[in-house]
């Protein structure tokens, strides 16, 4: 056997070849660099790196040579010499004589797949989405068709396919995700484009060789070439396609409708036929893609947004009228037009994005946007500004991008169907942003508080009452009192707090002669629950004439709560008959405090008949306190059958409350089925979530057993938080290890707050470290507290400066309470001034945004000392507001 020797000189192919692969694979160890590191420097794929080194392999390509040499740091010329000696080619730069490169080693950016929308992260835990990451993809009728097409290459026949359809419809992607099996078999792929397209594929395309991708993305480059080097094209690429010794080969491209109608269109007689070589290379070769996803194919996308794809997730969310892809091309787009526009065109897109951020509708007054705009831009941006500098930011506002999308398009209002019943309003135009920046306004803008001119373009120019009555919502959530007043009265005091409206807890935040004012205001525009406040304030007073006046006013209103302070009003004025009468007129609008008044009356009077039915009507409006009694006077009654019909009658009329409330007495008197007959009772087969409502009420109501039973139950139907109730129960049992167990599969299933009892019972402890362990694992999982929770955790161990650090990094990611939590630490070690800066960033994105708290005064969650300094709320730009005067 002969050796070769390794000083021989690099004569012949075989000996040039062995030269360039000890070359290469010297300077490769030279650097430490194992292949997959090499391939990932010289943006190869591994295959290919192996290949080119493996002494047994095919010679490598040119562009092979040349990327590794690059990443090596080796002078490329000797190496792509050897490479033209072993391949017999003297001419270094001619001798490729197959293009393109293996599909494997393609980025699909580099093809021109548009990058997608990136998918902000809704929770501190989410890892990021890469950039240029690609959502899920969704197959749909012209994937199919190009499906049949890659397996006629794969068994050998040439074809091509050119999809046709609108800008950003998914036609680049669907070319991209077709050709994949072919990467599987070593196939490669060839995107001509060098020094222009046309003139890439008449100097190349002799060398594409069998198993080729021919990669004609925007065909339009290629097949609609001027001086005819279109026609030149068409006629090359069907000469390849009829060449069964190249073959097989795929050539794909994509094309507008408008440019794939032009060279398709017959020529009239007399015309010039521009383009017969390219009508007839497209013949029956387009594939049609629609511009919305079909129902089948929504629901497609919705299963992969449901399995964890975020892109895809906000996609279906903004694009309602299912035009997904062009929203995930178009969005990146969108937000380098806004980072990058003129400041009047940036403060423009950011009224709109504050607008819709604080709940306003989608149609917004061009007067709003050009008033609120004012405060957007600095003092040198406003001086700045041309006498048309409005136009001119909504001309390059409506510019469109990929997909069709604007930054902020002009709508136009539809007719309403029917005949008017007079002659309609014309409102001034009005605008709409685009979803995708729409979103990112929400995570850009999240910690903000808009300027001054927002608030008094909104007061001056909305008319939607909703929309008003949301903003001053948003006013209150900032702080920002005296706006969130003015909004509120130019709504004609909309109502969207529950039991409570704007006016009613901007009261609650004012003393003296300011609460008295904008109570008075609310009484006088008619609103009850002034008049009430009026009433109560007077009463405790002792000043009953007043008291009584505003209880009339209340009552004359309609509201049975004037009634019965109308009652104890008159009895502190001694009118005992005159009490009795506005009590039972109360009651008989089913006041549930003037029906137990009463009920209490009828059994000091030891009138049992009329004391059930009293009890039996507030448990009928729903009082839980009336139901108890009731059932206690049934079963006094010991009639059996009167207790299971009609007792659980008027429970049902109390909700899952009161049916729980009627199953524990059943439960108290030996009825050990109880709950198991209320869960049939209420759903028949009940659904999961149902289990585990009715296991989390009747834990809080000390039957440990049963309830572990009927969560056990749900969390088996897939109901997540039913782990949650195990938790508390393993918890509340001394079983941690079966509470972490618990706590483990509800983070699995997608709910973190049961790794947040399990880390807070460790503290409780003192096991310090299990508790941050499990902490960490919440904020890991994506638990929005866990950070806070963790502040908690490190101030109970004695260090306030860690727990500050991490509240602050809580905040950060958009954690109000957390910058309130800071704000307190900062009171208490005196620093008044950083208590305030936090709490007014607090304020700024929202804080007091919860009025589900038992007290409706927000200030009550404020450092004390800093609500002493805010006793009128703040200013739009968040300085302490002075005594404001009101405005009727």
């Amino acid at each position: 056997m002969t050796t070769r020797d390794k000083n021989a000189p690099e004569t012949g192919p075989e000996g040039a070849l062995a030269a360039l692969r000890r070359r290469l694979d010297g300077a490769r160890a030279v650097r430490r660099l194992n292949q997959t590191q090499l391939a990932r420097i010289a943006g190869l794929g591994r295959t290919t790196v192996n290949q080119a080194l493996n002494p047994n392999a095919s010679p490598p390509t040119k562009d092979t040579v040349s990327a590794l040499a690059l990443a090596l740091r080796l002078d490329p010329s000797p190496l792509l010499d050897l490479l033209a000696t072993a391949t017999g080619n003297g001419d270094r730069d001619g001798q490729d004589c197959v293009v393109g490169r293996p599909i494997g080693d393609w980025d699909p950016l580099d093809l021109e797949v548009h990058p997608a929308a990136h998918a902000p992260s809704t929770t501190a835990g989410d890892a990021p989405c890469l950039a240029g990451a690609l959502p899920g993809y969704v197959r749909r009728p012209h994937d199919q068709a190009l499906a049949r097409l890659v397996a006629d290459a794969t068994a050998g026949r040439s074809r091509m396919a050119v999809l046709v359809g609108s800008s950003s419809t998914g036609k680049t992607r669907a070319c991209w995700e077709a050709v994949q099996p072919l990467a599987r078999t070593g196939w490669r792929l060839w995107h001509p484009f060098d020094p222009t397209r046309a003139e890439a594929v008449l100097t190349d395309l002799k060398h594409v060789g069998p198993r080729t991708v021919v990669w004609l993305n925007e065909a339009q480059h290629y097949l609609g070439a001027g001086g005819g080097l279109g026609e030149r094209v068409a006629a090359a690429l069907a000469t390849l396609l009829a060449d069964p010794v190249r073959g097989p080969v795929l050539v794909l491209g994509t094309l507008w409708p408008a440019y794939a109608d032009t060279y398709t269109a017959m020529a009239r007689p007399g015309q010039e036929d521009a383009h017969p070589q390219v009508r007839a290379l497209l013949g029956d070769r387009r594939i049609s893609v629609p511009d919305r996803f079909d129902p089948a194919a929504i629901g497609a996308a919705q299963a992969l947004a449901d399995a964890g794809d975020r892109q895809l997730a906000g996609a279906l969310e903004r694009a309602a009228d299912g035009c997904l892809t062009q929203d995930l091309a178009g969005g990146p787009e969108l937000v380098h037009r806004y980072r990058t526009a003129p400041p009047p065109a940036r403060a423009i897109l950011q009224v709109a994005m504050d607008a819709r951020r604080l709940g306003t509708g989608l149609h917004l007054p061009l007067a709003f946007l050009e008033t609120a705009a004012e405060d957007y831009l600095t003092d040198t941006e406003y001086d700045a500004l041309d006498d048309n500098w409005l136009e001119q930011a909504l001309a390059d506002l409506g510019r469109t991008v990929h997909g069709n999308l604007a930054p902020l398009r002009r709508i136009r209002p539809r007719r309403t169907p029917g005949a008017p019943a007079s002659p309609p309003a014309q409102p001034g135009p009005g605008y709409r942003l685009a979803d995708y920046l729409e979103q990112h306004g929400r995570t850009e803008r999240r910690m903000q508080c808009p300027p001054a001119s927002f608030w008094h373009a909104a007061w001056e120019h909305l008319d939607d009452h909703e929309d008003l009555g949301r903003l001053a919502e948003a006013a209150l959530h900032r702080y920002r009192l005296q706006w969130a007043f003015l909004l509120h009265q130019r709504s004609a005091c909309y109502r969207d707090l529950g039991t409570a409206c704007v006016s009613e807890f901007v009261v609650a935040q004012l003393t003296g002669a300011a609460a008295q004012a904008v109570a008075t205001w609310a009484a006088d525009e008619g609103e009850t629950w002034a008049m009430l406040q009026l009433a109560r304030e007077s009463w405790r007073g002792n000043n009953l004439q007043t008291a009584e006046a505003y209880a009339r006013r209340a009552a004359d209103a309609g509201d049975p709560d004037g009634l019965y302070y109308l009652g104890l009003i008159r009895e502190d004025a001694g009118d005992r008959q005159g009490a009795k009468e506005l009590i039972c007129q109360a009651a008989d609008h089913g006041h549930e405090q003037a029906l137990l008044l009463l009920a209490d009356a009828f059994l000091a009077e030891g009138n049992t008949a009329n004391e059930m039915t009293a009890v039996r009507e507030a448990a009928e409006q729903g009082s839980l306190l009336g139901l108890g009694r009731f059932l206690k006077l049934l079963r006094e009654g010991g009639d059996e059958e009167q207790v299971q019909q009609l007792g659980w009658q008027v429970a049902v009329a109390c909700g899952l409350p009161g049916m729980l409330l009627y199953a524990g007495m059943r439960r108290e008197a030996g009825d050990m089925d109880a709950y198991d007959g209320l869960v049939h009772r209420t759903a028949g087969q009940p659904d999961p979530a149902t289990l585990a409502q009715i296991a989390e009420q009747i834990q809080h109501r000390g039957d440990k057993t049963a309830a572990e039973g009927l969560a056990l139950r749900a969390a088996a139907a897939g109901e997540a938080q039913a782990w949650g109730t195990l938790v508390e129960l393993r918890l509340a049992a001394g079983d941690v290890a079966g509470a972490e167990k618990f706590a483990r599969k509800a983070a699995a299933a997608g709910d973190t707050l049961p790794l947040l009892l399990v880390a807070e019972a460790h503290e409780e402890a003192g096991n310090h470290a299990e508790a941050e362990a499990f902490a960490q694992e919440a904020d890991t999982a994506g638990d929005a507290y866990a950070l806070l929770s963790l502040a908690d955790f490190r101030m109970n161990a004695g260090d306030p400066a860690g727990a500050e650090d991490l509240a602050l990094q809580a905040g950060s990611h958009g954690n109000t309470e957390a910058l309130l939590f800071a704000a307190k630490l900062r009171e208490e070690a005196d620093d008044i001034n950083e208590a305030e800066k936090y709490a007014r960033q607090a304020a700024d994105a929202g804080a007091f945004s919860d009025p589900s708290f038992s007290d409706v005064r927000h200030g009550t969650w404020i450092p004390d000392q800093v609500a002493a300094h805010w006793p009128y709320g703040l200013d739009a730009d968040g300085t302490p507001s002075t005594a404001w005067h009101l405005q009727s």
